[in-house]
């Protein structure tokens, strides 16, 4: 994954208690400048060669692409799911006001883009 620009990082999680708890320790930690916990969704999907349809809640968790590593890592070490969903889209545009402030939020400075 490239080093630079934005990324929204998504998770899904059994529950809401334990999506605070990963959220909370990205931001605390500096990995995130936010994360949003929308839930409860409804996950259908295959696993161990079944077909399951579960409660979860999904963390939007914003961050720099230089981050995404260690997020990925943490999420791992917090997460209760063998295989958690961590999936990383780019973000192409936004708010410029907004993207500075997640690089201050997490430790850096943003060289803006033309």
């Amino acid at each position: 994954m490239a080093a630079a620009g934005e990324l929204v990082v998504l998770v899904t999680a059994p529950a809401e208690e334990e999506a605070a708890a990963i959220g909370r320790a990205l931001v605390e930690e500096g990995l995130a400048a936010c994360v949003n916990l929308v839930g409860p969704i409804r996950s259908i999907y295959r696993w161990q060669a079944k077909v399951q349809d579960e409660r979860e809640c999904l963390l939007l968790i914003k961050t720099r692409a230089a981050l995404y590593a260690a997020v990925e890592a943490r999420v791992r070490a917090l997460h209760s799911y063998d295989v958690p969903e961590i999936i990383a889209v780019q973000i192409d545009r936004g708010s410029a006001p907004y993207l500075d402030w997640v690089y201050e939020a997490t430790g850096a400075v943003r060289q803006h883009r033309r």
